[in-house]
């Protein structure tokens, strides 16, 4: 046994950075061993929101909340569909996590703590954020353990993706291999913390383990070696049938199988009501746009056809309604059109049907019937009840979205 270290990390994200920063602080010799170039994993590309309850900045803001009250509104959202034996204890101690974040120094977003609407929301204002979304968490990790490098208890390697995981003759794993340098390095120590991430950037075990296609906007490392690395040295998998995507995304501009998450439609309707509809490939709407829950949108749109639909609507909307995307303003969309990946543009609904590959006959007679519906007063026949306007004036767009994978549920 390799006495260098005490504790091998394997991945040097969000999860990683944490258990080496804690470790060392208790006094132990930590190898970090991460495949990119760079510390951070999905901090550099996420939100970086943190719930938690009764946390100090809660409590400075009168707001009331505790972690029997949280758990609640997570059965609720999850309909009672998760692993309390996991979650329980992550509730309970989650804001000592925010507090220990405020005690070196995060910059917080001066709005939080508060609601996120972007996902089924909870219902007491405790998720908490920084100033530069999870790169004011990398903001905080970053020099401690630095600093715990310096003092000769931590040690970093970067481009250095582990290949396996060493055993003794009883299964037990005992340290890893790790290329780096141009070679092959074994490195032991009693104790081995995998902390890779999921595979939301790998179609191919996306595909095997979730029987989806895979559109992501997860961190491009999350290639799924963790789990690849445990099934190789006898390690189960659980977590299967859970899966939900988000929302919808557009193409990427440049990149197949990815969207760019900084020009994300806004879909949710407690953040924007639609005036446009959403419609599969044969032309057919599939749910109420106005739905106010995101978690039943999510869950229908498991069963449209390859988790590809259309937002489609006419020159007013543009106009008149919220921004459909962030950071794109109403000439945005007009001189992207026919220019950007998945945004379409036509002076007929007919050809704007044969540019995006919607039915042309299944997309008229939905707009005719929502049209109807307008007239009427509504509500329509999804039950949607905010019907501002005909899509009647040209040219007419249809923006090709799906559901889109961040994180994955399998481990």
């Amino acid at each position: 046994m390799d006495d260098r270290f005490d504790l091998i990390v394997v991945g040097g994200g969000t999860a990683g950075l944490a258990a080496a920063i804690e470790a060392c602080d208790g006094g132990l010799r930590v190898l970090v061993v991460e495949k990119d170039s760079r510390i951070g994993g999905t901090l550099h590309t996420t939100g970086g929101h943190v719930a938690g309850a009764g946390t100090r900045r809660q409590i400075q803001r009168g707001i009331q909340d505790s972690p029997d009250v949280w758990l609640k509104d997570i059965a609720r959202i999850t309909r009672g569909l998760f692993r309390e034996d996991i979650i329980a204890p992550v509730v309970e101690h989650a804001h000592e996590f925010v507090d220990w974040l405020d005690d070196n120094g995060f910059a917080f977003d001066p709005s939080t703590p508060r609601i996120i609407y972007g996902h089924e929301p909870y219902e007491t204002p405790r998720t908490h954020c920084g100033i530069d979304a999870g790169l004011s968490i990398l903001a905080v990790f970053k020099p401690l353990l630095e600093a715990h490098i310096e003092a000769g208890r931590a040690q970093l390697w970067l481009n250095a993706p582990v290949t396996e995981l060493l055993t003794d003759g009883a299964g037990a794993v005992t340290g890893v291999t790790a290329y780096t340098g141009g070679r092959d390095v074994q490195v032991t120590a009693p104790a081995v913390l995998i902390a890779t991430g999921g595979f939301g950037a790998d179609p191919e075990m996306f595909a095997d383990l979730v029987g989806l296609p895979l559109v992501s906007g997860a961190h491009p490392t999350a290639t799924g070696d963790g789990l690849l690395l445990g099934e190789a040295v006898g390690a189960g998998l659980q977590g299967d049938g859970v899966y939900l995507p988000t929302f919808g995304g557009l193409p990427h501009p440049t990149t197949p199988g990815r969207v760019q998450w900084e020009e994300r439609p806004l879909l949710t309707a407690t953040e924007r009501l639609p005036w446009e509809i959403y419609v599969d490939k044969h032309g057919k709407r599939w749910v109420r746009e106005d739905e106010l829950s995101i978690d039943a949108k999510e869950r229908a749109l498991v069963d449209v056809e390859d988790l590809t639909f259309w937002t489609v609507f006419d020159d007013r909307a543009v106009d008149e309604s919220v921004p459909m995307v962030v950071n794109w303003t109403p000439d945005d969309v007009r001189q992207r059109a026919n220019v950007r990946a998945g945004v379409h543009k036509a002076d007929s609904l007919v050809e704007l049907a044969q540019a995006a590959g919607i039915d042309p006959d299944g997309l008229l007679d939905t707009v005719e019937r929502y049209n109807e519906a307008v007239d009427a007063g509504g509500p329509d026949e999804t039950g949607r009840e905010f019907l501002p306007a005909r899509i009647e004036k040209a040219p007419f767009y249809a923006m090709r979205n799906h559901g889109v994978t961040l994180v994955t549920f399998i481990g």
